[in-house]
Order: C-alpha cells, then structure tokens, then sequence
C-alpha cells in the first residue's frame, strides 16, 4: 500500500527540512513525496532538490504560481499515484517515526475503511518542545459537524479513490475548505472512518486556521457556507459551541505543562 504525503509550499525555507526530515524518519517507506510549490521566492526549492537523492526517487515536486494552499493541495492529489493521501504542511512533522506505519496497519487490516485520523498538537514556534494545545479527534462524531466539529485534518488520510469519486477542496474557500471537503466526504457521503488514537502530526501556531480573531471569523463565515451549500441545517450559535471545547483543550495543554 503506497501513501501519497503532499506538502504545499511557498517561502518555506525555515521549517521545510524539519517536514522533509520527519518524512524520511517514518519507518514506513512505501511512500512518495510530492513538493506542491507556489513560485517560492526564497529557498525552498534549494532545499527540495538537496533532498531528492535522500528520498532515492520517492520525491517529486513542481513549483508554479497558484491560487493558495487549497489549489496546491489539489494539484498534489492530482499527482498522486498513492493508495492512500495524507497532507503534511511545510511548517509541520510528524510528532513520531511511527505514524505512517500505522496508517498502513489500518487500512490494511480493514479494507473496507475509507479514511483514518488520529490527533495533533501545536507548539511555540519559538519552543518546539512546549505544546500550547492538543486537538483530540477521539470524540468526534459525525453528527457533531453541525456544530463545527471535525477530525484534525492534518492527521487525515483518504484512500485516493474518495477524492477521485466525491472531489478534494473547493478553492473559493478562504481558510476553511478542509472543513467544506471533511462535511462533504463525512457528513454527506459517510465514508467510513477510523479514529487511531496516536498523536500525528506536531504543528506550530500561526498558520492559516490558527491565526488570530480575524482568522476565526473567516472560519465562522466560511463553515456557514459549507454548511448552506450541502444542505446541511446548522447556524452561528451551534457553530459557537466549539469554542468552549478548544479552549478547553488550550487550558488543559499549559495546566499540565505538556511538553513533547
């Protein structure tokens, strides 16, 4: 069973090696790498090509102007030629060396699957050793995507064929296509899933869903779209409800004083 890993870049040149890294480190390596470049401006497709004898053929990368990382990440599902598709994002790694193996475990042990997730967490981009908040996925529910709720999409993994029959990500989204594909997919379609309870995939704070008020409205606006646009019954107050929970999942991560 192959897994497509898809990184979508754009001035990444002080954190892709530590993505790059975390993907050689897998002891799983049925694997191809695929680089989705925007037109970098710095570094990064310097660094891409040092890595490709590290990779012995498993890394491939394009580099062209695109329409945002959503365009990227479907231009990557594109490329693939994988069983299953993961998407590991320039600024973040996997959290152990193990991960991909059990991806493949499941999926293998249960054909009949159609997706896996399992959990992150953020960190300080100053300290990547301090976690500022640990996103469990072992309580979702299907049901609970009405009220905002979703698997941790950077722990995600799809068969490939899914997004060949029900389609990836709708780039007109600003900062919350990962939600409008999950409802899609999910809610809608029902694929089947399975929750691995491991921890992926080590983020660090401010990427595009973690940056701020502005951000978070973006995300209200976008989710209410999502939901009006596959007929899914939903409204502001049951997307609020959320928020208590990942505050909740912030308080906990600096009262225990988690550290990886």
């Amino acid at each position: 069973m192959k897994i497509s890993i898809i990184t979508a870049t754009y001035n990444s040149g002080t954190t892709l090696r530590d993505t790059l890294e975390s993907v050689l480190c897998q002891t799983y390596q049925d694997i191809e790498c695929l680089v989705v470049d925007g037109a970098s401006k710095d570094n990064t497709l310097d660094i891409v090509k040092s890595y490709e004898t590290k990779f012995g053929g498993k890394l491939r990368y394009i580099s062209e102007p695109d329409k945002g990382i959503y365009d990227a990440m479907n231009k990557g599902i594109t490329m693939a030629t994988g069983d299953v598709v993961g998407i590991l994002n320039s600024d973040d790694f996997y959290t152990t060396d193990t991960i991909l193996e059990q991806v493949a475990e499941t999926m293998k042990a249960q054909p009949m699957i159609d997706a896996v997730y399992g959990d992150v967490h953020y960190v300080d981009e100053k300290d990547l050793s301090r976690s500022v908040r640990y996103y469990s996925s072992r309580l979702f529910k299907r049901s609970l995507m009405r009220f905002g709720f979703m698997p941790a999409h950077p722990s995600f993994y799809c068969r490939r064929e899914v997004y060949e029959r029900y389609g990836a990500f709708d780039v007109s989204y600003k900062v919350a296509a990962d939600f409008e594909n999950l409802l899609r997919l999910i809610f809608i379609h029902k694929i089947r899933t399975r929750y691995i309870p491991a921890d992926f995939v080590t983020m660090r704070m401010g990427g595009a869903s973690s940056s701020g008020l502005k951000s978070h409205r973006q995300i209200m606006k976008d989710h209410l779209r999502a939901m009006k646009q596959n007929g899914v019954f939903s409204n502001s107050l049951l997307l609020c409800f959320r928020y208590p929970y990942k505050v909740g999942e912030v308080v906990w991560a600096r009262l225990t004083g988690r550290r990886v």
